[in-house]
């Protein structure tokens, strides 16, 4: 790896990219490779700047195990540098979890000695698990599909890493149909009037906890976009008051979204804007730490009886939240910018006026008594 690193500076240095040499006579043109013999004139023949002009260091016989510390220590380091730390862990859990099943099921391979036999191989300890022949299924195809494209990913990047982009894939083609139909029902009004916002219902949970339960109800958020609320993403002093949900550039705390379509601004009606005058720098208890909330949150509610069916969740509040919309007549765009859901029509203005969605929105807030908050 140190041999394949210096050439990849020295080609650098020479104003070429580093490709081995299969790869660059199938991808550059006669007139790039031209410019690389060119280039090789003053150049001693088995010089470093030869080698790396020409792509002939070998492969190094890296396994991987160790791609998988050149991948998250250099390759992926532009793409985790936005994430929280949480998200960074939860990120480099997914990732590695692939490589030590492959490792525990297939072995500690270099990657040159995996081919489709091997891929196969790991194909098949996931088969087992997610279509067994026999007995129940321990594993979704969600779970065998993030190994294997993670690995895939793995092999990609690696060998874009070395210059070698012209080696086939031994994981492509390789996933799991996903037949669930699995969806989160969203809570009925009535349960949300009744239940959830009757005197009481939340007096056992924190302020920060029970804030952050009542703002779903009237924003639609993920838990995860509010419990991260930073101060200057709550907007109170404004003609609307509404929150800002974006990313966050912070280097000392940054924190990434979803999908850019996430990026949104959501005015502050009923029980929610009651809530954020009460907590108007957000909920530090859970800043960063998603699953302590959504496990407080999973258990309170299973105690209390507040899930309206077995199959309800708390994600049912912004299934909830887009129902009530749909139900209410709120304009089919506006709907997806609220959810913060991509929209495959080109962008045209700014998706209506503050006061307009304020003004949408206020079709929908339920009734609710300041004491609950």
């Amino acid at each position: 790896m140190a041999r394949l690193q210096q050439a990849q500076t020295v080609s650098r240095a020479l104003g070429f990219t580093y490709r081995h040499t299969g790869s660059l006579l199938a991808q550059e043109s006669g007139e790039s490779i031209l410019a690389r013999l060119r280039a090789l004139q003053p150049l001693p023949l088995a010089s470093t700047g030869a080698a790396a002009v020409l792509g002939t260091v070998p492969t190094p016989p890296v396994t991987i195990s160790q791609a998988q510390r050149v991948y998250l220590e250099e390759i992926a380091a532009s793409e985790i540098r936005g994430k929280s730390r949480n998200q960074r862990a939860h990120w480099t859990a997914l990732k590695q979890r692939a490589v030590d099943n492959f490792i525990a099921e297939v072995g500690d391979l270099a990657l040159n000695a995996i081919g489709r036999d091997e891929a196969r191989k790991f194909y098949d300890f996931w088969r087992k698990r997610i279509a067994p022949k026999t007995g129940k299924p321990t594993h979704s195809a969600n779970s065998g599909n993030r190994d294997i494209g993670s690995l895939r990913v793995l092999w990609s990047a690696f060998h874009r890493h070395i210059g070698q982009d012209d080696i086939k894939n031994p994981f492509d083609g390789l996933s799991f149909k996903d037949a669930s139909t699995r969806t989160r029902p969203p809570f009925s009004v009535r349960w949300l009037r009744d239940k959830i916002l009757a005197p009481g219902a939340l007096a056992g949970l924190n302020a920060e906890a029970r804030g952050i339960v009542l703002a779903l109800i009237e924003t639609g958020c993920r838990p995860s976009e509010l419990c991260n609320l930073r101060p200057e993403q709550i907007v109170l002093d404004h003609a609307v008051p509404h929150i800002d949900i974006r990313a966050v550039a912070d280097p000392d705390a940054p924190r990434e979204i979803k999908t850019r379509s996430s990026t949104r601004r959501i005015p502050l009606v009923g029980v929610a804007l009651e809530v954020f005058k009460r907590h108007p720098n957000g909920f530090p208890r859970y800043s960063d730490r998603g699953d302590s909330l959504s496990g407080a949150l999973n258990k309170f509610f299973k105690e209390n009886n507040l899930f309206e069916t077995p199959s309800h969740k708390i994600y049912s509040f912004r299934h909830a939240f887009e129902d009530r919309m749909k139900v209410a007549g709120l304009d089919t765009e506006l709907r997806m910018i609220l959810m913060g859901h991509s929209n495959d029509r080109p962008a045209y203005g700014q998706g209506g006026s503050m006061e307009w969605r304020q003004a949408e929105l206020q079709k929908i807030a339920l009734p609710f008594r300041r004491e609950i908050v």
